[in-house]
């Protein structure tokens, strides 16, 4: 490894930056410059990761990073790393978990804390339906049919990341700075004069991997050897026109194709090591497919 710092796409990158009891202030700062006045946060706790479904035939959510504020505010926060089937539905299905476990025992009267569910993406999604120049932060909510807020307690934020091209020169607010520094971390090699700011600062440390022991270095490098396979075998069966036409058809031939990417993927990430629940996550396989590699 030639780089100075992380790469915050790999999970263990994105969970040293934000998931970890020593850098939560990072993850705090990110957070309250995403989130309007009213929900900012002063103080943050972690939550355990996987959330466990009403019996055990019901599938899991296991979240990147799943945490309180000191109101009670839910929020999940994701890396998406790669496009992968049902991808709306399977966020929407974990915000379910947060909800669900608010539910009391007795008399309830059904009153809700607020629910986020922040998605940092690796890709654009939507591309057919959105122009090239569209925003790349996207705050969705449920609304009636004249367009107004139905409920403001559910919200869902993502981030795309290729849509993000800002120069340093052209960095104005504190969440610019955050992206560009998301997006570029692995790239610098002393810290820009534009990031020299104490929150900021503190990143660059967490993510140095100079400082990180011998087993936090294994760690990362087999992290950046699944990221870097995942993305090599997503790249090459949407940048070949004839695969994706395959992928992205739906005939039966078509969906073929797109079964063998996943298949691949499972297996790439299988002979790495990685459990049944996360090649669940990445590819929509079952538990028996997977076992059946």
């Amino acid at each position: 490894m030639k780089a100075r710092y992380v790469n915050p796409y790999t999970d263990f990158g994105f969970k040293k930056l934000f998931g970890e009891e020593a850098s939560k202030e990072l993850l705090r700062d990110f957070l309250n410059n995403l989130l309007s006045e009213e929900y900012q946060i002063a103080e943050l706790s972690l939550k355990t990761t996987e959330a466990l479904a009403e019996s055990s035939v019901d599938r899991k959510a296991i979240f990147d990073i799943y945490c309180e504020s000191q109101h009670g505010d839910k929020f999940i926060v994701e890396m998406q790393k790669a496009k992968i089937q049902f991808f709306k539905e399977r966020t929407v299905f974990y915000t379910t978990f947060p909800i669900r476990e608010q539910a009391e025992r007795g008399d309830w009267d059904f009153k809700l804390k607020p629910v986020f569910c922040i998605a940092i993406l690796d890709f654009v999604f939507d591309e057919e339906k959105r122009p090239d120049n569209a925003a790349y932060l996207n705050k969705i909510q449920l609304r009636d049919e004249y367009c107004n807020v139905f409920y403001d307690k559910l919200t869902y934020i993502f981030i795309e990341m290729p849509r993000f091209n800002k120069t340093e020169a052209q960095l104005q607010t504190r969440m610019d700075k955050w992206l560009y520094f998301l997006k570029h971390l692995e790239d610098f090699n002393t810290i820009p004069q534009i990031l020299n700011e104490p929150i900021f600062r503190q990143g660059f440390e967490v993510a140095e991997i100079a400082n990180f022991n011998q087993q936090q270095r294994d760690a990362y490098e087999g992290s950046l050897k699944t990221y870097r396979d995942l993305k090599a075998v997503v790249d090459t069966a949407f940048g070949d026109g004839e695969t994706k036409g395959k992928l992205e058809g739906k005939l039966e031939g078509k969906l073929e194709g797109k079964l063998e990417v996943k298949f691949e993927i499972a297996l790439m990430m299988k002979n790495e090591g990685e459990t049944v629940e996360k090649i669940m996550r990445f590819t929509g396989l079952s538990q028996e497919e997977i076992e059946q590699l």
